[in-house]
């Protein structure tokens, strides 16, 4: 099946206009029509060997989203500690989840054993089932931005604090916990970006040709 040009140009747009969310969300609950929607296109992710490795916990109690916001808080105290005076200062300025803000989050795993030990296209790289995941990752990001629903990826906090709340078994992978909601507004550009945390890099010098260039 070919699409016509005006889908190439929306999947481009969808994907250039994606931001992390945090202080936008809004209070109303997302219906579970459209809850499924988007875990059925991080399903449909590609994934070697079609293992399909990906779990999907999904936290609408508040009480639990205020202990996953403990467990946030803690580790963002300990990491401004690595950075110095200014940098330290915007770091604190810096709005980084929406945990209780969000009326549903999601915690993406990663079972390295649904096809046991190995697997199609595993056995030399066993390391590509929590990449497929990441794959389905991006596919949900995607599907909300399309939806002008908000995700903010939260990645402060202390694994086995997020393992016990969430009880998930030592084998499985913690790969992401998202945060979602409808927006009222998505920036023209990145927060971090806006704030002067960092530039986007120039694709040129991203590029090599044939080989590694560095």
């Amino acid at each position: 099946m070919k699409f016509p040009e005006i889908f190439q140009n929306d999947i481009y747009r969808v994907i250039a206009t994606r931001r992390d969310i945090r202080s936008e969300f809004l209070p109303q609950p997302l219906p579970e029509t459209t809850i499924r929607r988007l875990l059925e296109a991080a399903h449909h992710a590609p994934s070697v060997g079609f293992m399909q490795p990906w779990n999907f916990i999904l936290i609408r109690d508040f009480g639990q989203r205020r202990r996953v916001q403990k467990i946030f808080t803690r580790a963002f105290k300990e990491e401004a500690h690595i950075f110095k005076r200014k940098r330290r200062k915007l770091y604190h300025s810096l709005k980084l989840e929406g945990i209780v803000n969000a009326p549903l989050n999601i915690c993406v795993t990663c079972d390295n054993m649904r096809e046991n030990h190995t697997g199609l296209g595993r056995y030399h790289n066993p390391q590509m089932a929590v990449y497929s995941t990441v794959c389905a990752v991006q596919n949900l990001l995607l599907a909300a931005r399309s939806e002008n629903i908000g995700v903010g990826w939260v990645s402060i906090y202390r694994e086995e604090e997020l393992r016990d709340v969430l009880n998930i078994p030592a084998r499985i992978e913690i790969i992401a916990y998202l945060c979602v909601g409808f927006a009222s507004s998505f920036d023209n550009q990145p927060e971090l970006q806006k704030k002067g945390w960092r530039k986007r890099l120039p694709l040129d010098k991203l590029v090599f040709n044939e080989y590694w260039h560095g």
